[in-house]
């Protein structure tokens, strides 16, 4: 009972709790204009030396294959870190070779319903590692690009998907911006809009990456979540971002960053990634050994071959 109620406070998107700490690190963000974090203390340490010690603990553990080649996107999971922590760590480490200058960060809604994207306008997101600058002009580029680009803050202000990389990606990068996105829908044409957008405003192809967060089947039993991740993961595998649409659309596999997913593989290939790496999988069950009700996360990354 107990490691059922703990999973369900750290996997859902029912009790957050918010919660400000940290301190900038001088990098140019207006104090006003930045989102505190609501997940520290709750879904990863809210004391700064203990957070750098548990990523770096599972930074060191992750030993992902070898991605010959431009890492063009990622895609990475969004639960708390105790359960989703070391294989978004795959990602992250395969992230800190790459060392990118601007991670465009795409993310689902969970709280909030609205059509199209929500395209953050703060300065900067805070974490207990310090501040992480938003890349205002990229931001206000995709706010003018479609009618469907918008800022939704209240959307923003309470979501995890984005939040919880925050600090890994502190912990792997030195210098760099993020361009936070969530998705309020997710539908093919959704995707298409936003992978097109992306291609038209990436700054730099050779200077920066996408990241896709998401988690993969919800409390299922082990066997029945292993079946419906592995139809996930094989069409991640084949990148087929189309084919993957349908499959979510007919219930033949689960993902709450379906559409986060699926518009990262399509802007991928429109940049010339022509190759899929899964770096890891696992679900909650392995970390709680209750295999009744598990969660389903992946690490893959989208590479551009010579």
């Amino acid at each position: 009972m107990k490691r059922a109620l703990a999973l369900s406070v750290a996997l859902t998107c029912f009790l957050i709790t918010s919660f400000s700490a940290g301190t900038a690190r001088g990098q140019g963000a207006q104090e006003k204009d930045v989102r505190s974090p609501v997940l520290a203390g709750t879904w990863y340490p809210s004391n700064p030396e203990v957070l750098r010690r548990t990523v770096e603990d599972f930074l060191s553990k992750a030993n992902p294959s070898e991605a010959e080649g431009k890492v063009v996107t990622l895609i990475v999971p969004h639960a708390g870190y105790a359960y989703s922590g070391q294989v978004a760590a795959y990602s992250y480490k395969l992230l800190k070779r790459t060392a990118p200058k601007t991670v465009f960060l795409i993310g689902p809604s969970h709280r909030v319903g609205f059509r199209g994207f929500s395209v953050s306008q703060y300065s900067g997101y805070r974490s207990p590692l310090g501040v992480a600058p938003v890349d205002q002009d990229l931001s206000k580029k995709l706010l003018a690009m479609n009618p469907q680009m918008k800022w939704v803050q209240q959307a923003d202000s309470q979501e995890h998907s984005l939040e919880i990389q925050i600090p890994f990606l502190q912990s792997v990068l030195k210098e760099f911006h993020i361009v936070p996105i969530l998705m309020g829908e997710q539908d093919l044409e959704t995707c298409a809009l936003l992978a097109k957008s992306l291609v038209q405003v990436l700054p730099n192809k050779e200077d920066a990456v996408i990241l896709a967060s998401t988690d993969l089947s919800h409390f299922h039993a082990d066997q029945q979540a292993r079946t419906l991740d592995g139809q996930f993961i094989k069409l991640v595998c084949d990148f087929a971002p189309e084919a993957l649409a349908k499959a979510v659309s007919s219930g033949s596999c689960e993902a709450c960053g379906a559409g986060p997913t699926i518009a990262a593989m399509l802007a991928a290939r429109e940049l010339g990634a022509n190759r899929s790496v899964i770096l890891n999988y696992a679900n909650s069950g392995e970390v709680t050994s209750d295999r009744r009700q598990v969660v389903g996360y992946l690490s893959a990354a989208l590479v551009k071959t010579p």
